[in-house]
Formats: C-alpha cells, sequence, structure tokens
C-alpha cells in the first residue's frame, strides 16, 4: 500500500525544495536567510545546493512548478511574499497535481492497483470515486459472508442462480454497480460463490435492482431469491411491503412501473410464465441489509 502522501514526500517535496533553494540562492540570499524563509536547517540547504539530494526529473521539468518556484523565489527574495503564503501557494499546485495528473500518476506507478479507476479525482477526497467504489465493494463481501453463514440460505437459491448487488450513489448502469461474478449457486447444498465482487458483472440482479430506482426506490441493493406461496407469506409476516410485476412483460418496464404504484416496496417479485422462474427480489439500502432479509424466510 502507497500513500499519495508518500509520493509528495519522496518525490515532490525534495524537488520543490531543491529548486526554490537554488532559486532563492541565485537571488544572492545566503544559506542562513534561505533556512529561514524555506524553514529548513541550514545544512539541508547546502545539501540541496550542491546537488546531494535526489530529485524526480518530471517533476522538475513540470512547467507549472517551474513557474511557481520563479514566482515564490522572486516574492521570498523581495519580501512581496511571506512563507505562510508561499506554503499554500504550493500546497494548491500539490493539490491539484494530486487530482488526475502528475502526483496522481507518479501514484498509480507506485501503486498499480489504482490503475483500475479511471477519471480525474484526488485519492483522498471524502467524495472520491475510489473511496466510494471500494466502500461498495466492502459492502458486497460483508453481504455476501452474511449469506454463506446462513444455513438454509442454498434451498432459497432459484434455479437460475442468486447474486447480491449494490450500487453506487448515483449508479447510471450495471457497470456502477458491484456484484458476485457469475451466480451464487446452490452445490450441493451449499452456497457457493464464484469469486469477490466486481463491478459490472451482474446484468440480471443489477438491472432489476436500477429499474426498481428509476421507479422511485431508494435502495442501493437488491438480493434475488425463489419465489413461492411460502417465501411471499414469511416475507409478509417480516413487515416488509412487495409489489408484483408481470414476469412475462419487458422486465426493466415492469418492475419500474410496479415500483411507481408501491413506492415503498421492499420487495418487488414475479410468480412466473412461460419459461420463466418465479423469483423475488429482496431490495435494501444495502447489501448486508439485503443478506440479513434472507434469515426471515429460512
Amino acid at each position: 500500500m502507497k500513500f499519495v502522501e508518500e509520493v509528495v514526500v519522496e518525490e515532490f517535496l525534495p524537488t520543490f525544495r531543491a529548486m526554490l533553494a537554488g532559486d532563492l540562492r541565485e537571488r544572492g540570499l545566503t544559506q542562513s536567510e534561505v533556512a529561514d524563509l524555506l524553514g529548513i536547517s541550514q545544512s539541508a540547504v547546502s545539501k540541496y545546493a550542491h546537488g546531494e539530494v535526489e530529485t524526480n526529473d518530471r517533476v522538475a521539468g513540470d512547467e507549472r512548478v517551474r513557474d511557481l518556484v520563479a514566482r515564490l523565489g522572486e516574492g521570498l527574495a523581495a519580501g512581496d511574499v511571506a512563507p505562510v503564503q508561499a506554503l499554500v501557494e504550493a500546497e494548491v499546485l500539490v493539490r491539484r497535481l494530486e487530482r488526475g495528473d502528475l502526483l496522481a500518476n507518479l501514484h498509480e506507478e507506485a501503486f498499480p492497483p489504482l490503475s483500475a479507476y479511471e477519471g480525474d479525482f484526488a485519492v483522498h477526497d471524502a467524495d472520491s470515486p475510489v473511496r466510494a467504489a471500494e466502500r461498495v465493494l466492502a459492502s458486497v463481501r460483508r453481504g455476501v459472508r452474511t449469506l454463506e453463514n446462513t444455513s438454509g440460505f442454498a434451498a432459497l437459491i432459484p434455479a437460475v442462480g442468486s447474486n447480491l448487488v449494490e450500487t453506487l450513489p448515483d449508479a447510471a448502469g450495471i457497470d456502477e454497480v458491484a456484484a458476485v461474478p457469475g451466480r451464487i449457486l446452490d452445490v450441493k447444498g451449499r452456497a457457493t460463490v464464484p469469486g469477490e465482487p466486481e463491478f459490472g458483472v451482474s446484468e440480471h440482479v443489477a438491472s432489476v435492482l436500477l429499474a426498481a430506482r428509476a421507479g422511485g426506490s431508494d435502495a442501493r441493493a437488491a438480493l434475488n431469491v425463489r419465489c413461492d406461496e411460502s417465501t411471499l407469506a414469511a416475507l409478509r409476516g417480516a413487515g416488509l411491503t412487495l409489489a408484483e410485476f408481470d414476469a412475462e412483460a419487458d422486465p426493466e418496464a415492469a418492475v419500474t412501473a410496479a415500483v411507481e404504484a408501491t413506492p415503498d416496496a421492499d420487495v418487488v417479485y414475479q410468480t412466473g410464465g412461460f419459461g420463466v422462474e418465479p423469483v423475488a427480489y429482496l431490495l435494501a439500502a444495502d447489501a448486508p441489509t439485503a443478506a440479513e432479509r434472507v434469515r426471515t424466510l429460512v
């Protein structure tokens, strides 16, 4: 695990300080004066000046870094820029370079798992898509563990298999829905999970969940189980609200219409049709809650 702050400390900071110390020395400041302005020791200034500190060529060659060094060097030397302002300006540049830019690229190279996430983001932002995605994946993992530890769940798995899915907060398509790859299957009375959760690997259950959300549901997770009269009775007995849809109609449109008619639905279900197995879809705020609802059925 490599933190972006480590990249800043190891790659950006030595390079930036060396460049700024060199700029200030070229403007006639003594080592002592440079040390005072930068808040470092004179020996550190000496090391920077004599090239004894390893620097990063990509940072040193970045036009924005070079421009900031020149502006701060001029301002600090003339007394027009205070050290606090210089710090703030440097921090602003660091945050800019961390967002899908130079430092983000260096971070990805140092920690390759980040390459799975595309886009312009800062990994430490509270609303970072990386953070949101990893939270959803962790939620599905917790839900899967609940299912694996629920005695009798295997008997509830439909012939087509079950899946546990959870969406990103503003998911627009199945690529933004995390699920078990393939399906959870009943193998000799045991629920068998084929792999770790991923995004974009469930077409069926993910589509039902997205259709329910399109109809007004605020659910972000769903789990499908076999459906019969005893299942429906148990769900009603647990105080859950059910909404039925037509198995032989377009499934997405039918689910959306069913939820529009029953906005507080906790379960959407169909009782089968020609070549269509009866299935109930348990809707919930998150994957662990959807998995917990299975325990009302066993």
